[in-house]
């Protein structure tokens, strides 16, 4: 891997502000409106959701056609494909639920905590819980396979 350019750090702090300015002036931040749109009563979200895929698909399009690696790291660009297996579709389910229950997904959050929604603490705490339990899990469960290989 290269150098990273020495503005990396910044511009990825723009690009953050940036984000959760947009969040909050489309009114993504507020879980009221997340809420009423899982519920089919608002698709405001369904129009941010399409205008962000839109400029991110056009860019992830036309960007590799016109450098051979990115600005910022001079990485190439290259495609990393996940494969659809339980893992996705479990995390998915489980994300979802979350998503849901607080009314909020992750990114909004950090922008409602932004706009001053000061209880969104609250999911932000429980995405970190989650977050580090299925880390804990995992590493267990890794543990485990490997004490099964040597036993073999």
């Amino acid at each position: 891997m290269s150098e990273r350019h020495p503005l990396f750090k910044p511009l990825v702090l723009v690009g953050g502000i940036v984000f959760g300015f947009g969040l909050g002036f489309s009114q993504m931040a507020r879980p009221e409106v997340v809420l009423n749109f899982l519920q089919f009563e608002d698709f405001g979200l369904l129009f941010v959701m399409f205008g962000a895929a839109v400029v991110s698909g056009v860019a992830f399009a036309v960007m590799p056609r016109l450098r051979d690696g990115a600005p910022l790291t001079g990485n190439r660009y290259e495609r990393r494909l996940k494969p659809f297996d339980r893992n996705v579709l479990v995390g998915g389910a489980v994300f979802g639920v979350g998503w849901g229950l607080s009314g909020i997904c992750p990114g909004a959050a950090y922008a409602s905590l932004g706009t001053g929604n000061v209880t969104i603490l609250w999911a932000l705490a429980g995405m970190f819980v989650g977050a580090y339990l299925q880390g804990y899990w995992r590493s267990k469960r890794a543990d485990a396979g490997t004490a099964a290989t040597r036993a073999d």
